[in-house]
């Protein structure tokens, strides 16, 4: 090609932008707006689904802990009734005068019991001389005590437990409904 035609294409390669321009920048300012509130919008949406995300984050992991807890409770309910018989036994064999070495030998199969419980943060609840509290204590009975004033508890039937902060099992108790001579006075 000579000289004289490449001239002659740039000439009209210019011409044609040059046309096209004025169109072009009038339809970069109609899409400029539209582009912003585009863009606007998916940063809002981007915005939203790192929240939905933070919260389905939180939620997972706030019920992974609450299913843990359950089961424990679940498993320790299940060894409780174990644990009371065991302590039973032991009880038994000390009013029957066991071997002291076998005595001795549950006690400390007791204390490694109660010491794994206690890892896990198992409390036994204490029952015997204090005032009935019907959120720790589930009363079988009201019986007349002298060693104990009124509704405060005289007798534990079956030891109570708590899991951290929650009550896992009410104590059973014979709550004190004072003296008898007292008793016997009012009427």
């Amino acid at each position: 090609m000579s000289k004289k035609n490449e001239t002659d294409e740039k000439d009209l390669k210019e011409e044609v932008i040059e046309e096209a321009l004025p169109d072009t920048e009038i339809v970069e300012e109609e899409i400029n707006p539209v582009i912003e509130e585009e863009e606007e919008g998916l940063r809002d949406q981007f915005v939203r689904l790192q929240a939905d995300f933070a919260n389905f984050r939180n939620r997972t992991q706030r019920e992974r802990i609450e299913l843990y807890q359950r089961a424990n409770e679940d498993l320790l309910l299940e060894i409780l009734p174990v644990l009371d018989h065991y302590e039973l036994g032991l009880q038994n064999a000390e009013q029957h005068d066991a071997d002291p070495a076998v005595l001795d030998g549950f006690k400390l199969v007791l204390d490694q019991f109660q010491n794994v419980l206690n890892k896990f943060n198992l409390k036994p609840i204490e029952a015997v001389g204090e005032v009935f509290d019907p959120h720790h204590h589930e009363a079988l009975t009201h019986m007349p005590s002298n060693d104990y004033p009124a509704e405060v508890c005289s007798n534990q039937v079956r030891r109570g437990y708590m899991f951290g902060d929650k009550l896992l099992r009410a104590a059973q108790v014979v709550v004190s409904s004072g003296s008898a001579e007292a008793k016997e006075g009012e009427e």
